[in-house]
């Protein structure tokens, strides 16, 4: 029998269960230490977006190409801050390659993707990009049908998704608030406790779009919004995104002309992977070249 320094009598014979106990804990001090764990456990502050000269997005001499087929060549973009642009053109046309290369889905041969003035998109990866403010939507909405319709935007809900925060993370008061506020601009204040599968496409299309808002996104990519919906429910379509350019920057990738002419401020046509003439619709609809390859019987 011998004595602790605490003076409380011990077992010699347990002197190496005691030493193993005490090398635990002290691995495990030395795995939870500051400099170590902190990174993993919480979010590095995102830069700030530098849009002193009023453009978000700068894209210049992008080129990308997949088994000799140019997708994006040599394409050259500038989106302003807070405007609404509208892309078209034929399919192949480069328009969801962009989309791809913005968002780190696909990496581009040469070019490159800024957004703002200082923050160079190429490299980083796809969460990395969603986390500095950049939400994309594709066509076919995808949302969790089994979940209510707040429950999905609860789950979308911008917060540090690593590991200490995720298991302590609880809704403020401010973030309920902020759902209620994304679910009255979306339509859906009424279907909040609806299960989303029992929505209509329309609805799931609005209920998508919250999901990117709840995070509170710079820029908005839209590919196809009223792809499917009914007349009613794209009129719905066009005002939320008229009411969301401002306060985002929205860009909307759309086959559909007359969407196209009740959203546009600024049109974008794209032709074989380059711009082929940019403008307010009524200068697009005018372009001879642009009638040629893409617009053609509709004028």
């Amino acid at each position: 029998m011998t004595m602790s320094k605490r003076g409380v009598a011990t077992d010699s014979q347990n002197a190496p269960e005691a030493n193993k106990a005490a090398g635990m804990k002290h691995n495990l001090r030395e795995a939870f230490r500051r400099d170590r764990v902190w990174p993993w456990l919480i979010d590095e502050p995102q830069p700030e977006i530098n849009v002193a000269h009023q453009y978000i997005l700068y894209v210049e001499s992008l080129t990308l190409s997949f088994d000799g087929f140019k997708a994006l060549n040599d394409l050259n973009l500038y989106i302003r801050d807070g405007e609404l642009r509208c892309l078209i053109g034929a399919n192949g046309a480069g328009k969801t390659t962009l989309m791809d290369v913005i968002t780190g889905k696909t990496r581009p041969d040469v070019g490159t993707v800024y957004f703002g003035q200082t923050i160079d998109l190429l490299g980083r990866s796809e969460a990395d990009i969603a986390q500095l403010g950049i939400g994309r939507k594709f066509q076919k909405p995808s949302v969790f049908e089994a979940q209510s319709v707040f429950a999905n935007l609860e789950l979308a809900m911008q917060a540090n998704k690593r590991l200490l925060p995720t298991l302590l993370a609880r809704l403020s008061g401010e973030q309920i608030d902020r759902i209620d506020e994304i679910l009255g601009i979306i339509g859906l204040r009424e279907q909040g406790r609806m299960l989303a599968g029992a929505l209509s496409h329309g609805q799931k299309q609005w209920l998508e779009i919250g999901m990117l808002l709840v995070a509170n996104p710079r820029l908005l990519l839209i590919d196809e919004p009223v792809a499917g919906m009914t007349a009613q429910e794209a009129e719905h379509t066009a005002e939320l995104l008229k009411t969301l350019a401002g306060d985002h920057t929205v860009v909307v990738v759309e086959h559909d002309m007359e969407f196209v002419r009740s959203i546009a401020q600024t049109v974008t046509v794209l032709h074989q992977g380059s711009v082929l003439a940019e403008g307010s619709m009524a200068e697009v609809q005018n372009n001879q070249d642009v009638i040629e390859v893409y617009l053609g019987e509709e004028q």
